[in-house]
């Protein structure tokens, strides 16, 4: 045993020492590489990789310290999202006239990030809307079916005032998502009839990166190799929309290939092919036509994608707005901020059905 151990074992020829001694000497070596041996076999149950030092290991520096956080970075970013026409419901939550709504799945997706956000109803008055986004840093644009009348106008004035607030040196990130998206195309395009009819209502789906696309500086620059490949071989993001634009009438458009890089593409029920992910070349701007944030907060439809890798996709898309949006230099007022958050309303459950959104933000 001893001799496995270390590879030697001296004979009394040898050894000055008396057999007694050399006995002694041997089971006391053996004593001593046990202790080691348990020493060494806790270290690796602590930590699987023993060689490396943690830092409260280390005997350089006992005092223990924080990194200085970086003063050009707002840590307390702020989204404003853009209200919808409706319930969310088709009317069974409320059939005002005057009703709106924002799916809550946005602002959870917006708070697992690490904002907070105010909620830019529609239907307030101009100058309302305009107070709102100057106490913000950054805008989303959901899902939805609105394509024109007043909501259509009122995300074209924020869209400007985002592309002013750019120009003006305050980095002021805009996301679209599905109708976002739609709007977004229809703004830059300045063709109302842009869109084209898809068939990729309530499905899951892959992403397909275009060929020879860069992603640094993007919205997938985080995503780990892993799930880059993850994102084109299986269905991990969530579809539902009848109009998209495919990437032979997106690269004809001046105004649009001008704007918008195209990043992915996926394909209909009819196997027809639409953009699906964009990034703007000179502003913070990035739109989906898909849904970022129904795979970790919405349940109310079976094809929604629930995998670990799906939610990772949820996460690394909303991390990637609010860093954008704590590069924000806009400080408002604190109790400003307060006074418009979206705390001061109440979610509103709309799941009961089975369908739909889970929970909504009904504003009348």
């Amino acid at each position: 045993m001893f001799k496995k151990v270390v590879g030697f074992k001296p004979t009394i020829s040898e050894h000055p020492f008396s057999p007694a001694s050399v006995s002694l000497f041997k089971y006391t070596w053996v004593f001593f590489l046990i202790i080691i041996s348990l020493k060494f076999s806790l270290v690796h149950a602590v930590h699987p990789y023993p060689n490396i030092i943690l830092p409260s290991q280390s005997v350089l520096d006992s005092s223990p310290s924080c990194t200085a956080m970086d003063p050009t970075l707002n840590y307390r970013p702020v989204i404003g999202i853009l209200s919808h026409p409706g319930d969310g419901a088709s009317g069974r939550l409320s059939n005002a006239t005057n009703a709106s709504y924002i799916a809550a799945s946005y602002v959870k997706f917006v708070e697992s990030a690490g904002a907070r956000v105010i909620p830019l109803i529609y239907n307030e008055p101009l100058e309302v809307i305009f107070e709102k986004l100057s106490l913000v840093n950054g805008v989303l644009f959901t899902g939805g079916w609105a394509k024109k009348g007043l909501y259509y106008l009122v995300a074209e004035k924020i869209f400007k005032k985002m592309l002013e607030r750019n120009d003006a040196g305050d980095r002021f990130p805009l996301y679209g998502v599905c109708l976002g998206f739609e709007i977004l195309s229809m703004i830059i395009s300045k063709n109302r009839n842009i869109l084209e009819p898809f068939n990729a209502s309530y499905m899951a789906s892959t992403l397909q990166f275009v060929d020879n696309v860069n992603i640094q500086g993007t919205v997938f620059q985080r995503f780990p190799h892993y799930l880059l490949e993850k994102l084109s071989t299986d269905c991990i993001v969530f579809q539902n929309h009848l109009y998209g634009i495919s990437p032979e009438r997106f690269a004809h458009n001046e105004e649009l290939s001008r704007f918008f890089q195209i990043l992915t593409t996926s394909s209909d029920k009819d196997n027809k092919v639409y953009v699906s992910s964009v990034q703007a070349w000179d502003y913070p701007v990035t739109a989906f036509q898909w849904h970022p944030e129904k795979n970790a907060f919405e349940w109310g439809y079976s094809v929604i994608p629930h995998t670990e890798h799906a939610i990772e996709v949820t996460q690394h898309v909303a991390n990637y707005l609010v860093s954008e949006a704590r590069k924000s230099s806009n400080r408002p007022p604190a109790q400003k901020v307060i006074e418009n958050l979206i705390y001061n309303y109440s979610p509103t459950f709309g799941g009961k059905a089975g369908k739909g959104f889970d929970e909504v933000y009904i504003f009348t």
